[in-house]
């Protein structure tokens, strides 16, 4: 068992080696340049999400680049021997935390990364799904986004966690490129007061589905603090958890299907990464629709939800459309 769960990454370093250069010893040489700005400053970020955050902040400014590609699921990504490479000649890494990325640590190891890696959730208020009532929490806590902590890690579905991602991204880019800190502030400030009418537009929205309507069944634990801004109730996953690698039990599925029924929920909604065909069945057994939406992915550019701003305003439409 041992051998088959290093065997892939032995065979990803190796790979890795060709594709970032070796020194004469054949060492990886795993010490990037000294960051100076502009396209000499590698950024990466692990999804796309936090991708298309931190390229509003950078401008021009740095060259980022995301290791998870459009459409793909954070919870079960297995990098390349590309991404590897990526990770090793990077100045900088952002990164969520809170479990959601698995796959990073093994992958930082085995890159040999020397890297500063942020975490963008660091300081915001964290929530676990059994917080959330109908009405809002008005004091979650705060919580270290690197430690293993039982948390909802899909933060972004509240647009003011974005705001905290950008000021810790917009403060570790002028710590390490100080020459542009004026640029990266201004760019920032800019983003955030698109952020601020993101969550107004959605307070809009969501005024026109009725109180008793305010119920979410999804796919996997995904919407608790989309709920805790908005007054909605998240009333249990087809996945109850907050990974997409967990599994239902018999009587968990049976167990949401009579929640469903008794709280007359009115629709399940499915991400685009997931299989969705126990959400479907379940759908069908208590006659509800299933709704399509983006949870841990963008699409491709000139797709619906190409940046997070459109992520956000598709999921908010879906939503209310199914609800009101």
């Amino acid at each position: 068992m041992k051998i088959k769960t290093l065997f892939p990454w032995t065979i990803i370093v190796a790979a890795a080696l060709a594709l970032a250069g070796c020194t004469s010893s054949g060492a990886q040489n795993t010490t990037p340049p000294a960051a100076t700005g502009g396209a000499n400053l590698r950024v990466v970020a692990t999804t796309t999400i936090i991708g298309d955050v931190v390229g509003n902040i950078t401008g021009d400014y740095a060259q980022v680049i995301t290791l998870l590609p459009p459409g793909s699921d954070p919870h079960s990504f297995q990098p390349t021997p590309r991404d590897v490479a990526t990770v090793a000649d990077a100045h900088l890494i952002f990164a969520n935390g809170l479990g959601l990325e698995e796959f990073l640590q093994p992958l930082l190891k085995n890159a040999g990364s020397q890297a500063k890696v942020v975490y963008v959730n660091e300081s915001v208020p964290l929530l676990r799904a059994s917080d959330v009532a109908v009405q809002p929490r008005e004091n979650p806590s705060s919580t270290p986004a690197s430690g293993a902590v039982d948390a909802d890690p899909h933060t972004w579905f509240d647009p003011n966690n974005v705001v905290i991602w950008s000021e810790n991204i917009e403060r570790t880019l002028s710590d390490l490129d100080a020459d542009n800190a004026t640029v990266y502030a201004q760019n920032a400030s800019a983003y955030r007061q698109q952020l601020q009418e993101l969550d107004a537009w959605i307070r809009e929205q969501v005024n026109q589905v009725p109180e008793n309507n305010r119920k979410l069944v999804s796919d996997h634990a995904v919407f608790t603090y989309f709920a805790q801004r908005y007054g909605f109730e998240q009333v249990g996953a087809v996945i109850p958890s907050y990974s997409t690698l967990s599994a239902p039990s018999a009587q968990e599925t049976a167990n949401l299907e009579d929640s469903i029924r008794q709280l007359d929920v009115q629709a399940i909604f499915v991400s685009e990464s997931v299989n969705p065909n126990l959400s479907e069945r379940i759908a069908q057994d208590t006659g509800i629709q299933w709704v399509f939406v983006y949870t841990g992915s963008l699409t491709q550019s000139g797709g619906p939800a190409s940046t997070y701003l459109d992520l956000m305003h598709f999921d908010v439409s879906a939503i209310v459309q199914a609800l009101k």
